[in-house]
């Protein structure tokens, strides 16, 4: 029997939401739609984050624009091969979604490994940064890569971990614009990332290997 560490990936947001649903893609017969939602932060600044849901919660929930919303669900991601835009691509799968009249909340508990080396460097005014990859497995068989950034003591202490290291936190998902250079001129773009606040203590499960040809 061998413990092997619980990956987890648990999203509380609770914000405004910016424009009405629209039709994202089809999986499996069942239609998904998305959105966009505000949550301010402590610091005045907001964050803009994409949510997806399926035709039936959005059937059922009813929402609208400028609506204050409650959303538990998941951060995934996916590979953008259009050309356009990121190259990875991070929006938030709800899994319940409600009225709210609670303040603006932004919370992701996430648990996986490390898949790249941590790349630790400073801001001009000497401040720690250390950005991160992390794999968090869900069912059958597939992973999300979620990036990931830890500021001052806990960038010093993250960016001693290497590929295959388990890594458990709270944090904040967030969004910036930049702004890149194409063909067509320059491009105001958004990435996304999730802010590391604090570090957990890595739950374990235990795992039982049978010898081959048994079940």
């Amino acid at each position: 029997m061998e413990q092997q560490p619980i990956h987890k990936n648990e999203v509380f947001l609770t914000g405004i939401v910016l424009e009405p649903p629209e039709y994202s893609h089809c999986n499996h017969d069942e239609r998904f739609y998305k959105f966009s939602m505000e949550i301010m932060r402590l610091s005045g600044q907001k964050d803009v984050l994409v949510v997806v849901l399926n035709e039936r919660l959005a059937e059922q929930v009813g929402f609208f624009c400028g609506a204050r919303i409650h959303v538990e669900g998941q951060l995934r991601s996916y590979n953008n091969k259009s050309g356009k835009g990121s190259r990875l691509v991070l929006t938030v799968f709800a899994r319940t979604l409600s009225l709210s009249e609670a303040e603006d909340h932004n919370e992701i508990l996430l648990c996986g490994v490390l898949c790249k080396p941590p790349v630790l460097r400073s801001t001009p005014l000497g401040r720690s940064i250390c950005d991160l990859m992390l794999a968090v497995n869900r069912p059958y068989g597939r992973s999300d890569y979620i990036p990931c950034i830890a500021w001052g003591a806990l960038a010093g202490e993250t960016g001693l971990l290497r590929i295959g290291d388990s890594l458990s936190f709270e944090g904040r998902i967030q969004s910036r614009t930049y702004h890149k250079m194409t063909a067509q001129g320059v491009e105001c773009r958004v990435a996304y990332e999730v802010s590391v606040m604090c570090l957990r203590e890595i739950e374990m499960q235990s795992c039982i290997f049978l010898p081959a040809g048994r079940s």
